[in-house]
């Protein structure tokens, strides 16, 4: 029988391409769909819906917050760039995203006032601003009426806010009151205040926390109305004379002129240096015997600083405990006019009365890291400071407390680990001899001329593990000295006056500058 005949595929237009050419082909076709994909008209623009604040009732409070200042360039905002944020900054961006302030109306369209300005480093455990906000309450003359029965509040306006910012925030929370028998009282009190934490802190960085905030009159000032600010300087005791240390502390106590421990700034043009100092001491925070040395924190508390005192304090502070100079330094620094300051009962040398040290010796500030404003001071009856509506669910999910807490912990283990580095360091190089603190001053120092150069260094410390090393130490009052307040103060005037036609006026009440740091 005859073969039967069977049919082949048909091979299609690709038959016998090589494929180096289909590869070709394939990218040409797929550049071709691409083309096509963007011929496509573009899909219409979204539109934002304009958040019109005037429909939106106000109310003034105070935020109380906290910040690792060495994550930011200072607190103060800037209006050029920075090489580090600014915590203003940050934090504003954090209410205008809340939609709780007007970014167009600025820092002063919400009023915006600090307690005390940080410089960059410095941190903060209990800054405080005052400002106005959006508020889920009525106006203000309804809030008052409430004034009693409000405690905490939830938003109840969720379409007001953003979707991305209503998502997760608000609970009920319920709050015992007696009924009221006025119709608007009962109706008003219905409505909870915005979770002003919980909206804050959920935009803000985790170097950055709000802990509290409360509800303020409309005359409140959180510079202003501050009665007094708290600083804390955290430090190691090597090489130190802690009693020393705390001996000249001591001595700042009551009101002083400290032009010769501050930073002078003409633009200011401050003629009045007095402050009145509330506390200074030195504490340990350790018990236990550290063979690195202790760590001490030196509280500071007064009405109103001055720029950089507290580090140009600490500075001279330093030099006591490595036995440099005496504890009466401090005095003598203070005694910027002629018997103001007196001698002490163990002011045992033979000077019958203080120089008149009315221009500031040059010497170099401590180190800023170590620096922190711990509290801001006010009249109790002015603030009722609140938290977040979501106590409970924190409480299960991690909450502010135990962020802080994890934090915490985790430089704990930073610290355990340089330790170690340390241990491990001293199985090869044996531990360095120190001079300091010098047991007998200067003259200590002078006895140990014979010693090899490389072994008569010393290493002036300056706070956060920072010294400076020196061969001799010139004593202060030997040194050279700046110009008169008066002297800089006019300087800068007639440079300003050549230069814009303006005049300055000096300040001269102490309260213009409160709290600079």
């Amino acid at each position: 029988m005859p073969a039967t005949a069977t049919s082949s595929p048909n091979p299609g237009p690709y038959a016998g391409w090589t494929r180096e050419r289909l590869i070709e082909r394939l990218t040409e076709l797929e550049g071709a769909a691409a083309d096509v994909k963007t011929k496509q008209e573009p899909p219409p623009p979204k539109i934002s819906k304009t958040f019109d604040f005037s429909k939106y009732s106000r109310r003034k409070i105070a935020l109380k917050f906290c910040y690792s200042g060495w994550e930011y360039g200072g607190l103060a905002f800037q209006m050029g760039p920075t090489p580090l944020p600014t915590v203003e900054n940050v934090l504003f961006d954090a209410l205008a995203k809340t939609r709780l302030i007007d970014p167009e109306a600025g820092f002063e369209g919400c009023g915006w006032e600090k307690c005390g300005r940080t410089d960059r480093g410095v941190s903060a455990g209990g800054q405080v601003v005052s400002l106005w906000v959006r508020s889920a309450l009525p106006s203000q003359g309804a809030q008052e009426e409430v004034s009693n029965v409000e405690k905490v509040a939830k938003v109840e306006d969720v379409e007001s806010l953003p979707e991305s910012d209503a998502d997760g925030l608000f609970g009920d929370l319920d709050f015992s009151s007696e009924p009221s028998s006025n119709t608007s009282v009962q109706k008003v009190s219905q409505v909870r205040e915005h979770d002003y934490l919980s909206m804050i802190n959920r935009l803000l960085p985790d170097t950055i926390r709000v802990t509290a905030w409360s509800p303020v009159d409309p005359s409140f000032s959180a510079r202003f109305s501050c009665k007094y600010r708290h600083y804390k300087y955290f430090f190691s005791s090597l090489h130190l004379d802690i009693p020393a240390m705390q001996a000249a502390a001591a001595r700042m106590m009551g009101e002083h002129d400290f032009r010769n421990l501050c930073k002078l700034d003409a633009q200011k043009q401050i003629t009045n240096f007095r402050r009145t100092i509330l506390r200074a001491t030195i504490e340990p925070l350790e018990s236990e015997e550290n063979a690195h040395g202790n760590m001490y924190v030196f509280d500071l508390v007064g009405t109103a600083f001055l720029y950089h005192q507290v580090r140009h304090i600490m500075a001279i502070l330093f030099l006591v405990g490595s036995g440099l100079e005496p504890p009466r330094i401090v005095t003598e620094l203070m005694n910027a006019q002629e018997g103001v300051e007196d001698l002490r009962p163990e002011d045992t040398d033979a000077v019958t009365k203080y120089e008149a040290i009315d221009r500031k010796p040059e010497y170099q500030m401590a180190d800023a890291l170590p620096l922190m404003l711990w509290e801001c001071g006010y009249d109790e009856s002015a603030l009722d400071w609140q938290t977040s509506n979501l106590t409970e669910n924190d409480a299960i999910n991690g909450g502010l407390y135990r962020q802080l807490q994890a934090i915490y912990n985790r430089s704990r283990v930073f610290s355990a680990l340089d330790d170690h580095f340390i241990r491990a360091a001293e199985k090869h190089h044996p531990v360095p001899p120190t001079l300091l603190p010098l047991k007998n001053g200067l003259e200590g120092l002078n006895n140990m001329k014979d010693l090899p150069e490389r072994e008569r260094y010393i290493n002036i410390p300056l706070g956060g593990g920072t010294f400076k090393r020196s061969l001799k130490y010139v004593p202060l009052l030997k040194r050279k000295r700046l110009d008169t307040v008066e002297a800089i103060n006019e300087r800068w005037r007639i440079s300003r006056l050549q230069k814009d036609g303006k005049s300055v006026e000096p300040l001269e009440r102490a309260e213009e500058d409160d709290g600079n740091e």
